[in-house]
């Protein structure tokens, strides 16, 4: 019944996370609508809201399905609005994300984030990967793990984008708490408005239609019996 009538290939899937098919004003809108249509309180889906856009300021990418449901179960939100806010984080919001949450993070900490260091961002996470990878491998060879790439990794990247990103995360997912909550409530209150109106409308048109006439028997009423004639 759910399911696509088109069933889409990984490279389609892909090509779709980048931009979706129908551009991202219409996966905007779209989202917009399925928020505002959540069978929920307007508090428990904007406090889910806020856990997905929260997260997407973590560094757990992968995993933001499952940490923003963690969190909106433990602030009492609803779970599909926080799997929903976190489409916040996207292939044009990650770059302006990351850089504020390393750099908050770094700030933070007191180690000012070098410009122009000899390994770049991308750099440092195929750096990690690889000693991953490498260290995995040494348990089936006779040779030492390296966690040089994974300590750097670590050090600044890592914990200062976790640090920096909770902090502006939490800024910025009160924030959009605060805004999506009286327009929910408005569209909620527009939404029962409508639907009160319609029912009483067809209760009017109910009251006001002319009441059908009672059917007439076909069966001719019974005669009363004769009377004997006198002096008979």
């Amino acid at each position: 019944m759910f399911r696509r009538r088109e069933q889409r290939s990984w490279g389609r899937m892909a090509s779709d996370f980048v931009y979706p098919r129908g551009g991202w004003t219409r996966a905007f809108y779209y989202v917009t609508h399925r928020l505002r249509r959540l069978p929920d309180t307007p508090e428990r889906i904007a406090r889910g809201i806020a856990a997905g856009v929260f997260t997407t300021f973590t560094p757990f990418y992968g995993m933001h399905f499952i940490i923003a449901a963690l969190i909106a179960k433990t602030v009492r939100g609803n779970i599909i609005a926080a799997l929903l806010g976190t489409f916040f984080g996207n292939p044009l919001t990650y770059v302006p994300i990351g850089v504020a949450a390393l750099k908050t993070g770094h700030f933070l900490l007191g180690k000012p984030l070098a410009e122009g260091t000899e390994r770049s961002f991308g750099g440092k996470f195929v750096d990690a990967w690889s000693d991953l990878w490498d260290n995995f491998l040494t348990l089936f060879a006779a040779r030492p793990a390296d966690w040089h790439g994974l300590r750097i990794f670590y050090d600044t990247i890592f914990f200062p984008y976790l640090i920096g990103g909770a902090v502006v995360g939490a800024v910025v997912g009160v924030a959009c708490y605060y805004l999506t909550l009286p327009a929910i409530r408005a569209y909620k209150r527009r939404r029962l408005n409508r639907i009160r109106k319609k029912f009483e409308a067809i209760k009017r048109q109910a009251e006001t239609a002319p009441t059908a006439p009672e059917p007439v028997s076909d069966t001719a009423p019974d005669r009363p019996p004769d009377h004997p004639a006198r002096g008979e």
